[in-house]
């Protein structure tokens, strides 16, 4: 059996990094307008949760190399 390569191994750990990184900007800008803490940690928690979905589902919506429902393979003798 091969290992799956570095860079396939390290995709989760990227997005769940991405999400994060956008949820500290959404909680730091809400922090600096609204100077209340609780409120900046909703929003960052927020943000976070609906970043992880978003980017889930992009995910399940990007398979490559896969031919579309009702296609058929390239490689088939039936062309």
């Amino acid at each position: 059996m091969t290992e799956p390569s570095a860079r396939i191994t390290l995709r989760p750990s990227e997005l769940v990094a991405l999400a994060a990184l956008v949820a500290v900007f959404i909680g730091l800008i809400t922090l600096m307008v609204t100077r209340d803490l609780l409120i900046a940690l909703i929003a960052f928690g927020g943000a976070f949760v609906l970043d992880l979905v978003v980017l889930a589902m992009l995910m399940l919506a990007i398979t490559p190399n896969k031919p579309a429902d009702g296609e058929r393979q390239p490689d088939t003798l039936n062309d």
